[in-house]
């Protein structure tokens, strides 16, 4: 066995995966937990680890030197090496030579309602877990070198698994499935099954990212931890869906499938177009969106920031076809906003708490928390603008009218109301008072671009300008008062916010500071790659690791900075 040539990245990081796999493998296994093995974690009614995998010499663990690339994950001692791939999504191989591998059950506890239970199964000789957790089991077949069982048929508190013998080469091969299947047999060797699993990523890879050069160092990980993060239908999860990240924030939420879906758009548009549509599957009777999706979990509690109609303008054009869906799920989701959002008698729709605007505890929400905030206002205003423009194309005249002077009414009343001739202000949906922040969501309705006077796209220019540090963006001004390096919204650096942001000032006319924005995001990813969120002072990656909607941003930035920095041709005017 040879060493893997290609893009390296550390598995504390970024969890190694398949595109439509439920599991990965990682020392990640709960919020923040660090295990000191490699684990199967399975991702099917919630983040579970199930296996731990210890390689060993001589009976004893080996310290050994672990490295992943996105088709080969590899251990190496002086003795020898392991090396696991991707058969299928569900399926993977794994191979020995002079190491020997203890592959044992995560939890050592069975009872009659958790933990796992091992047998061998007399069928065809594999070793099966069936494990509550996840309701799943994995099965272990042989197929070459020797392996022994422990813990059989074990009751109560053991250790159950299989143990590969070092020594000598051997080769098995894991499963994950529902109840029954037919006996492993592949005819497959392991290294056509490696170069499969390579010529699968880098389809992917070539296709989201075919600008890519040295001048985007990050976007070959960037498209990887959107491949490996995307997951097959099953449970709720009705579509390929690409979830936030295979480490604990294993979710699809209402907002961040549209960064996922633009940031796939150009290169897999039906993957694109799943994205997009996955969360309107469970639009529920009124029209409002689940806050978030799950295999085995829909929550309704919150919902999310109404942006479908400004990512919708990202994503058109729509086919023939999808034009007259698209436009009812949306006017739907718009008239939740407006129907059951709104206090009789006001323009604006309100938030019931900050969670619902997608910036948790953001200091917008400070003084009350059922608020009518100018950036809702402004996400509306350019949805109904979608809406109007969808309506024309259906030639659904009178709506088209309807919704265009929807979106002028919310406008006047948004520079009338919450403008107050310096910033924008938040106004309690119950009393009417307003006040200020510092934080960046009160200047998010810079997404009107051009639609905004130029005196209030000035300020708010100059307002944003203030909140720049090295790395970008910081979501709470660094000098307030409430800014914290780990706040969460409250002063770290966040891909959406400055997606929106960078958007909004090259349509309000500020291609200058957009660029410098960009640039900076750009920087911070290739230095600290693809965390939840960033330090704001210190450019360093905060809170889970591997997230998809920062590789999408990533990759949203550099196509669109690759495409203004191609020089014009002759052929190209």
């Amino acid at each position: 066995m040879t060493a893997a040539a290609g893009l390296a990245f550390s598995l504390w990081e970024i969890p190694f995966s398949f595109r439509g796999s439920w599991f990965d493998f990682s020392p990640v296994i709960g919020e923040k937990i660090y295990a000191p093995d490699v684990h199967l974690v399975s991702h099917q009614t919630g983040m579970h680890p199930i296996l731990r995998l210890v390689p060993t010499v001589g009976g004893a663990r080996a310290e050994t030197t672990l490295s992943a690339t996105p088709h080969v994950l590899a251990w190496d001692h002086d003795a020898g090496r392991i090396e696991l791939a991707y058969e299928t999504p569900d399926t993977v191989r794994i191979r020995g030579q002079g190491l020997g591998l203890d592959l044992v059950a995560a939890d050592p506890v069975l009872t009659p309602f958790s933990g796992p239970y091992f047998y061998a199964d007399p069928g065809d000789g594999s070793w099966v877990f069936t494990v509550y957790q996840t309701g799943r089991r994995y099965r272990v077949t042989l197929l070459a070198g020797q392996a022994e069982p422990k813990g059989a048929q074990v009751l109560g508190t053991a250790e159950r698994g299989v143990v590969l013998l070092g020594g000598e080469s051997w080769e098995i091969a894991v499963e994950e499935y529902e109840t029954a299947r037919a006996p492993y047999r592949s005819g497959t060797g392991f290294e056509q099954v490696l170069g499969a699993a390579r010529s699968a990523f880098e389809s992917f890879r070539d296709a989201v990212a075919p600008w890519r050069s040295d001048r985007t160092p990050a976007a070959e990980l960037a498209a990887y931890v959107l491949w490996s993060a995307t997951v097959r239908p099953a449970g709720f999860v009705t579509r390929p869906g690409v979830l936030m990240s295979k480490h604990w924030m294993d979710k699809v939420w209402s907002w961040d499938h549209c960064f996922n879906a633009i940031a796939l758009a150009d290169g897999l548009p039906e993957l694109a177009r799943d994205q997009f549509r996955l969360v309107f599957d469970h639009q529920d009777a009124t029209g409002a969106l689940p806050d978030s999706v799950t295999h085995s979990e829909i929550l309704y509690n919150f919902v999310k920031p109404p942006i479908h109609g400004w990512a919708l303008g990202r994503l058109r054009p729509l086919s023939a076809g999808e034009t007259a869906e698209v436009y009812r799920l949306l006017e739907r989701w718009t008239s939740f906003w407006l129907t059951h959002r709104r206090v009789p008698g006001h323009e604006f729709a309100h938030y019931q708490h900050g969670n619902d605007s997608g910036w948790d505890n953001a200091t917008t929400f400070d003084p009350e928390r059922v608020v009518e905030t100018a950036d809702l206002a402004a996400f509306l205003v350019l949805q109904m603008r979608e809406l109007a423009r969808l309506a024309a194309e259906l030639d659904l005249r009178d709506a088209a009218a309807a919704w265009a002077r929807g979106a002028d009414r919310m406008l006047q009343a948004l520079l009338a109301e919450l403008w107050d001739g310096d910033r924008f202000v938040a106004r309690s949906a119950r009393t009417g008072r307003t006040w200020s922040s510092a934080s960046l969501l009160d200047l998010m309705p810079i997404v009107l671009g051009a639609e905004l006077p130029e005196p209030v796209r000035a300020s708010l220019a100059a307002r944003i300008e203030t909140h720049l540090t090295e790395f970008g963006l910081a979501t709470e001004l660094p000098g307030s008062s409430h800014y914290q390096d780990d706040g969460y919204w409250r002063g770290p650096i966040w891909a959406p916010s400055t997606i929106l942001i960078e958007d909004g000032l090259r349509r309000a006319g500020y291609p200058g500071l957009a660029d410098e924005i960009s640039t900076r995001f750009r920087l911070l990813c290739e230095k600290a790659g693809f965390a939840e969120n960033f330090d704001a002072h210190k450019g360093t990656g905060l809170r889970d690791r591997a997230y998809t909607w920062t590789a999408s941003a990533y990759l949203i930035l550099a196509a669109a900075h690759e495409r203004r920095e191609e020089p014009i041709t002759a052929a190209s005017v």
